[in-house]
C-alpha cells in the first residue's frame, strides 16, 4: 500500500510540486490547498486518511503544531535554509530586477539569512531580519507594518517576505516586494524525510521497536560543508549494517533512523562505542550523541532528545540511550569497572551458581558495561530458552545478587519486561 501524504500549501505550489512527485511512485499525495493561512485550521481535519503532513510554508507548521501533536501524525516542512535564500536572490537578479543591497526580510530561523549576507560580503546593517514566530500567523500585519515602517523611513530598497498576505498588501502600497521561492531540491528533500518518518510510523503496527539517534559536535555552532560531509562519510558504515537511515535535520545535527538492528549494534558497544570515537579523532571535536528508543517515533525522538541532553552536559565526547520507560543508559563506550571477585564470590556462595555459569555470568555483564538487563538479552547470551534463562535469574534474584532495575515494553501486546542490575 502506497505512503499517503498530506500536501499543504498555496495554489501557486501545485504545478511547481507536481514536476518533483513523479519520481516518487511509492507514495500517494494529496493536496489541501489554501489562499490564506487561516483556511489550514479546516483543512487539517480533512486529510484524516493521510499517512503524514507536509507543509511548504513553516510559519502555518508551527502555528499548527501543537493542534497536530494532539492528532499523533508525523508532520514536517519545506526547510527555509541558505540554498533558498541564495535561489531567491538569483532568480530576482535573472528577471532584470535591480539588486538592492538595502532590504528587509522576514523568516522564522535568521541563520540562514545572517549565513547568506556574510557569504556574499553583504554587512548586516545594510539588512533587516525580522525573526517570526508563530503568533505573527494570527496577525501578519505586524510583519507588514514592520516592512512598510523601514520603507518609510528610507531605510531599505526592497521587501523579501515568506508570507504572500505580506507581499499582495505591501504591492498595493506601490512598496518593491517578492516572495520567497521554494527551490525543487528544498521540495524533495522534505518529501524524502517524510517518507522515511512515515514508515517508522508504520513500524509500530508491526511490534518493531523504533530508534532514533541525534548527533551533533560540541562547540561548533554551523559545521562546515567539509565537516558534515566527512560526518556522514563516518556513520555510513553503521548505517549500513543496521538498515537505517540518516538525515540532516533544522539545527544542522544529523539525525539517524532506524528499528531493532540499531538497538543490537549499541547493545553490543555498551564498553567501547567505535563510531563516538572515530568521529571525535577524524572532526578533531567532542561529540554528542543520544539515542531513543520506544514503539513509535514520536516517543523515540522524545527519548533521543533526552539522551542527547544528557550527552551534551559536559564538555567531552558522550553517548547515551534512552529506552521505553525513559531510564537514562550509558554513558556509552566508556568501561564501567566494579569487583568481579566479589561478584564471583556472590555467585557461587549466594546465588549457587557452577563455576562454568559465574563466568559466563561475569563475562555477560561486562560486555554490557554493567547496564540494566532483562532476561531476553540473558538468554539470547547464553543462547538457551527463556525458561532456563528466568531459572537462573531467579537464582540472582534470591541470592540477591542482582536486583530489579525498572522494566521496557518491546511490543505493543504483552507484559512488560522486567530490568536487572547488579545488586553489590
Amino acid at each position: 500500500m502506497r505512503m499517503k501524504v498530506a500536501i499543504f500549501g498555496r495554489k501557486a505550489m501545485v504545478n511547481h510540486t507536481n514536476k518533483v512527485m513523479n519520481s516518487y511512485k511509492d507514495m500517494e499525495f494529496n493536496f489541501f490547498l489554501y489562499s490564506n493561512m487561516e483556511e489550514i485550521r479546516l483543512l487539517i481535519d480533512k486529510a484524516y486518511l493521510c499517512d503524514i503532513f507536509l507543509f511548504t510554508e513553516q510559519l502555518p507548521y508551527l502555528f499548527i503544531k501543537k493542534k497536530l501533536i494532539r492528532k499523533k501524525l508525523p508532520c514536517i516542512h519545506v526547510s527555509f535554509d541558505e540554498y533558498m535564500l541564495l535561489t531567491t536572490l538569483h532568480q530576482l537578479q535573472t528577471e532584470k530586477t535591480k539588486a538592492h543591497k538595502r532590504f528587509s526580510i522576514d523568516a522564522c530561523d535568521d541563520r540562514p539569512v545572517k549565513n547568506v549576507l556574510s557569504e556574499l560580503g553583504i554587512q548586516e546593517n545594510e539588512v533587516h531580519i525580522l525573526k517570526m514566530d508563530e503568533t505573527m500567523f494570527i496577525n501578519y500585519h505586524q510583519v507588514t507594518n514592520y516592512h512598510q515602517h523601514l520603507w518609510e523611513q528610507g531605510k531599505i530598497d526592497f521587501v523579501l517576505t515568506s508570507l504572500d498576505e505580506v507581499k499582495h498588501t505591501l504591492k498595493q502600497k506601490n512598496i518593491p516586494v517578492s516572495c520567497m521561492s521554494i527551490p525543487k531540491v528544498n521540495l524533495a528533500a522534505a518529501i524524502d524525510e517524510a517518507r522515511k518518518i512515515g514508515q517508522l510510523y508504520n513500524y509500530q503496527k508491526n511490534n518493531v521497536q523504533v530508534v532514533i539517534g541525534y548527533l551533533e559536535l560540541k562547540g561548533v555552532n554551523q559545521p562546515g560543508k567539509e565537516a558534515c560531509y566527512t560526518l556522514h562519510q563516518l556513520i555510513a558504515e553503521f548505517v549500513q549494517q543496521t538498515k537505517a537511515t540518516v538525515v540532516t535535520n533544522h539545527d544542522k545535527q544529523l539525525v539517524l533512523f532506524g528499528t531493532n538492528p540499531v538497538l543490537e549494534q549499541i547493545k553490543q558497544y555498551y564498553r567501547d562505542f567505535p563510531l563516538l570515537h572515530i568521529i571525535e579523532q577524524q572532526l578533531e571535536a567532542p561529540v554528542a550523541m543520544g539515542f531513543g528508543v520506544a514503539l513509535n517515533a514520536n516517543e523515540a525522538e522524545k527519548n533521543a532528545r533526552l539522551a542527547l541532553k544528557s550527552a551534551q552536559a559536559t564538555n567531552d565526547s558522550k553517548c547515551y540511550l534512552v529506552n521505553q520507560c525513559q531510564d537514562i543508559i550509558g554513558p556509552i563506550g566508556v568501561p564501567k569497572t566494579f569487583d568481579t571477585s566479589k561478584l564471583y564470590h556472590a555467585l557461587i556462595h549466594e546465588a549457587r551458581l557452577n563455576n562454568d555459569l559465574s563466568y559466563n555470568f561475569i563475562q555477560f555483564i561486562t560486555k554490557r558495561n554493567n547496564e540494566p538487563f532483562s532476561s531476553h538479552d540473558f538468554a539470547l547470551h547464553y543462547k538457551v530458552t527463556k525458561r532456563s534463562a528466568e531459572r537462573t535469574i531467579n537464582k540472582l534474584l534470591s541470592g540477591k545478587v542482582i536486583k530489579i532495575a525498572g522494566e521496557e515494553k518491546p511490543y505493543v501486546r504483552g507484559r512488560p519486561r522486567k530490568l536487572f542490575n547488579l545488586n553489590l
